[in-house]
């Protein structure tokens, strides 16, 4: 969704300013035009050339800049925009937007453009909690201007509150769902299943296994761009969790069932990208077990059959991570389990599978046609497969 898109990354004077270097710099090596626009107090904080060799584009801080390349430079800027990014954003060019005050290039270019506008606020604690500003902040809002942030923690006076410059990971997930607006999945309700589960044998112990989560997330992240309202239901993970999403924690096997269960009522698509234990201790001791005597035997018995389970009128996708007979196993799983599409992995591949950012994968529709894809990063292996979810539902919905 970023790719080619243009995005105007408004500066102001906050003390955050220098973090917009690293704002244009991402969103740069997206394959975003990024054009700055700095207001003058901007410029005390951080310096036009560091935008500009960043993102490799002028940087505009003076509306009467007679060496501008642009034809009446905030008009130009205005119609040039796929969103408006003001990040950071002062309480007083907040209060400049709110009441319609265009004294600058930003303010004016705001005023002129059809684009949509992400305002990341930071301040201090009190300035952002006054009246005043609250009410600023509620005016844009009921104007649909987006608002991300601030964050709780310290801040340069040195007091802790809320008016912290939102991360760049944070800012860019936004930036990313409101361009995603109108995309191939709007309107439509997708759930993705993450990560592994967990099934306890005792307080301290549990079997699982190597999922890292990020082949979920990454499907997460790619329908969120696509405009579609997301549900993820993620087993423990060491990620941070995606913008613009609703995320579900689970556990077990059982908890991802019911949360599944839950999420699914009018759903289009269900992702099962969760690597589900296949196995559970039949009892779960009370209390720590003892290292004592020379081994340990543990009764096991099948967890839920999640996909088997759930059922509905939606896409139904399915992953299979195997070690031999790729095509074959996950062929057989995706007829069992009466899949619209089915994802293989070779776990033992090298760069593909458990705890990496790259896969390489196979996908089989339901007439049994493979797709083998080479080693990609997972947020493209995502958008792969979510072509595919595309194609499944238009076709479903050309029938009714």
């Amino acid at each position: 969704m970023l790719e080619g898109k243009t995005v105007i990354l408004g500066v102001t004077g906050s003390i955050a300013a220098y973090k917009a270097v690293d704002i244009a710099s991402q969103l740069s090596r997206a394959g975003v035009k990024v054009d700055v626009v700095m207001t003058e107090k901007a410029t005390r904080f951080v310096s036009p050339l560091s935008f500009r060799a960043i993102t490799g584009r002028s940087v505009t801080a003076d509306m009467f800049d007679a060496s501008s390349e642009l034809n009446v430079t905030h008009i130009a800027l205005a119609r040039a925009a796929d969103v408006v990014a003001i990040a950071p954003a002062t309480a007083n060019v907040i209060a400049k937007l709110a009441t319609g005050i265009a004294d600058d290039v930003l303010c004016c270019m705001v005023l002129a453009t059809n684009a949509p506008v992400v305002i990341a606020p930071a301040m201090d604690a009190n300035m952002y909690e006054n009246p005043v500003t609250q009410e600023n902040v509620s005016r844009l809002k009921k104007r649909g201007f987006v608002f991300v942030g601030p964050k709780f923690g310290k801040l340069v006076s040195g007091v802790e509150g809320l008016g912290r410059f939102a991360n760049t990971v944070e800012i860019i997930g936004v930036i990313s769902q409101v361009l995603g607006r109108g995309g191939s999945f709007a309107d439509r309700h997708i759930v993705v299943t993450a990560g592994g589960t967990q099934e306890f044998i005792d307080p301290v112990r549990v079997i699982t296994n190597r999922s890292s989560g990020k082949m979920g997330y990454a499907l997460a992240e790619a329908a969120r761009d696509r405009g579609a309202k997301v549900t993820l239901i993620t087993g423990p993970t060491l990620l941070t969790r995606p913008v613009g999403v609703e995320a579900i924690d689970v556990c077990t096997a059982e908890e991802m069932l019911q949360a599944v269960r839950s999420a699914i009522s009018g759903a289009d698509v269900l992702v099962m990208a969760a690597a589900v234990a296949d196995y559970r201790p039949r009892t779960k001791a009370k209390e720590k077990i003892k290292k004592e005597g020379a081994g340990l035997t543990l009764e096991l018995e099948r967890t839920p059959d999640i996909l088997g389970e759930v059922k509905g009128d939606f896409i139904r996708v399915g992953f299979a991570a195997e070690s031999e007979n790729l095509v074959e196993n996950a062929t057989r799983k995706l007829r069992r389990k009466n899949l619209d599409l089915i994802v293989a992995n070779d776990i033992t591949a090298k760069g593909s599978g458990f705890g990496v950012d790259s896969n390489r994968v196979t996908i089989i529709g339901k007439d049994g046609k493979a797709e083998s894809l080479p080693l990609l990063h997972k947020k493209e292996v995502a958008d792969k497969v979510l072509d595919k979810v595309a194609k499944l539902l238009t076709e479903r919905y050309k029938e009714r």
